[in-house]
């Protein structure tokens, strides 16, 4: 029986040594991408007091988070249609142009700008990561490669706080500024990945004659901006003012209008409809939707609950979240190589959300304000795990849904579920945390003002003295005055590790006791992602290669 000779998309074959060559320069562009979500957050409140502008610090977050996750589906669709090859080195071009920029603004509104270049760049990075991975590197060996590129992302998760921190906190390095070189870091990284994609990476040139969806990318960069808007700036602006109102409907607008636009384009749409009629690819989308709520969610509480609860310093909560990094490396390279032998993939989706909904219950429950270190840093491990099991299987199961022709738009359409469930998730629960603090340390104090050590210690001449204290009765009087917590108050909590230990627990403990109450709401997320994950395909994984080699007829 004779066979079809494979068509001329399908990727010419790779040695072993160019593989290689290829995931190093690949890892290095992922590594830069994942990196700047986490290494600026905790330097972002040095820069913007050496910018003289700490009231519009989360503008540069911002910036960032729309122009990635608006264009990881054009990334996608465009490298469909020109190759991956070019793409891929303009993004990590872009993202270099905006890390240069943003390590040489003299304002923040500078800034902003700066890190919506990166942004543009990043969007690139991961997405068209894996899919090149999916162009070159057959299926039994995917899963594999796949789970040292989610080692990665826990890598640069866990170096993220602790390297922005350290450059924040030192005046200069080489007579630059400390926290410029957060920024300047990433140019060594990125021109060893330009150089070593140049040099490794050739694959077939590709320019397939079809029309651009420019309707559909005005469509979702409308109904996205609003909404990635509100959802960073909702908690400042009130989630039911007027500016909060105006992205709700402008957003709901946009949205509308992609899925009519979308359906009209048909084949050459940015994200074709078609697609999502395969169960196992909108099942994964969904998926990859409702983890990364609960994921950047729970990224976003650990190290809070680690630094106002526990007072630890950005650099310490870093490394104590090394234990989240051994999990996902120990859950990603199991599965991959299991899912290499087997091309199952249906029961790691099960087993993380599981292990998920698991972690975060036992967070909800375990966490106070006296709990020993070791309690939060072996339930990072099993979260770290549950993210394991989870997101490479789920980018596979969408690689492999999809016809050869749409890998880029599966792919990208996987991190780009993921990367909108991590905007809300993080904006979400980090404002749920603020507003239910306001009430729980209120409530806290309270009772502790009815306690004899409290009440000795409050009116301790040597405690009353001592101006390290003086936030901190700032903060009493607004709590036990009946009025309540004003937002002024926990906006800056700098001084919980330095104020009075017994005068500060009630403190410590009323935001424990909000972290259990995210925690808890991400456990109920985590069970939905179980449920859904039981009506998954539990069929084979295939190659989308494999349909170009139909076999003649005897």
């Amino acid at each position: 029986m004779s066979h079809a000779a494979p068509s001329a998309a399908t990727p010419n074959a790779l040695n072993r040594r160019q593989i290689t060559g290829v995931m190093v320069g690949l890892m290095l562009g992922m590594f830069l991408a994942s990196l700047d979500q986490t290494i600026v957050a905790t330097s972002i409140y040095t820069i913007a007091n050496d910018l003289d502008g700490l009231s519009l610090q989360a503008w540069a977050t911002t910036a960032y988070l729309i122009t990635s996750t608006v264009s990881t589906p054009l990334y996608g669709k465009l490298s469909d249609i020109f190759g991956r090859r070019p793409l891929y080195i303009a993004a990590i071009a872009i993202f270099l142009g905006g890390s240069i920029f943003s390590g040489s603004v003299h304002s923040m509104g500078e800034l902003a700008v700066a890190r919506g270049i990166q942004g543009l760049g990043a969007g690139g990075l991961m997405a068209l990561a894996l899919a090149i991975i999916g162009d070159i590197v057959p299926l039994e060996d995917r899963a594999k490669f796949q789970g040292y590129f989610m080692s990665v992302f826990g890598i640069s998760s866990v170096l993220g706080p602790v390297i922005g921190g350290a450059f924040a906190g030192t005046s200069q390095i080489l007579w630059i500024t400390g926290w410029r070189w957060v920024f300047y870091v990433n140019i060594p990284v990125g021109i060893a990945a330009l150089v070593t994609v140049f040099l490794f990476l050739h694959l077939p040139s590709r320019h397939t004659r079809q029309r651009i969806d420019y309707l559909g990318a005005a469509a979702i960069t409308i109904g996205l901006v609003p909404l990635l808007l509100v959802a960073e700036q909702g908690r400042g602006w009130g989630w039911t003012s007027v500016d909060s109102f105006a992205c709700y409907i402008v957003g709901a607008i946009g949205l509308a209008a992609f899925v009519l636009f979308e359906k009209r384009a048909g084949d050459y749409a940015l994200i074709p409809l078609r697609l999502f009629k395969n169960p196992q690819f909108s099942l994964s989308a969904l998926l990859n939707f409702i983890i990364g709520i609960g994921m950047f969610g729970a990224i976003a509480m650990l190290p809070l609950y680690l630094q106002l609860v526990q007072g630890l310093t950005p650099t310490q909560a870093g490394l104590l979240m090394i234990t989240f990094t051994v999990g996902i490396m120990t859950a990603s390279i199991t599965a991959g190589r299991t899912i290499s032998r087997t091309s199952k993939f249906k029961m790691w989706p099960v087993l993380g959300t599981l292990l998920l909904a698991a972690s975060s219950t036992a967070m909800g429950f375990a966490l106070t304000a006296d709990s020993p270190l070791w309690v939060p840093a072996a339930i990072a491990v099993f979260f770290g795990m549950g993210l394991g099991c989870c997101m490479q299987p789920l980018v596979l199961a969408m690689q492999t849904s999809v016809p050869l022709k749409d890998m880029g738009v599966g792919t990208s359409t996987a991190a780009f579920f993921r990367s909108m469930g991590g905007a809300l998730g993080t904006a979400v629960f980090i404002s749920m945390l603020f507003s239910l603090a306001a009430d729980r340390v209120t409530s806290a104090m309270k009772t502790a003002v009815t306690q004899p050590d409290f009440l000795k210690t409050l009116h301790n001449p040597a405690v009353l003295a001592d101006p390290t204290n003086k936030p901190l009765f700032d903060l009493l009087k607004g709590g036990t005055s009946g009025g309540g917590l004003g937002a002024d108050n926990l906006n800056d909590t700098s001084w919980l590790s330095k104020a009075n230990p017994v005068l500060t627990h009630p403190i410590k403990d009323g935001f424990s006791q909000s972290v259990d109450i995210v925690m808890l709401t991400a456990a109920a997320l985590m069970v939905l992602a179980f449920l859904i994950t039981l009506a998954l395909p539990n069929a084979k994984l295939r190659d989308p290669k494999e349909a170009l080699k139909e076999p003649a007829t005897a």
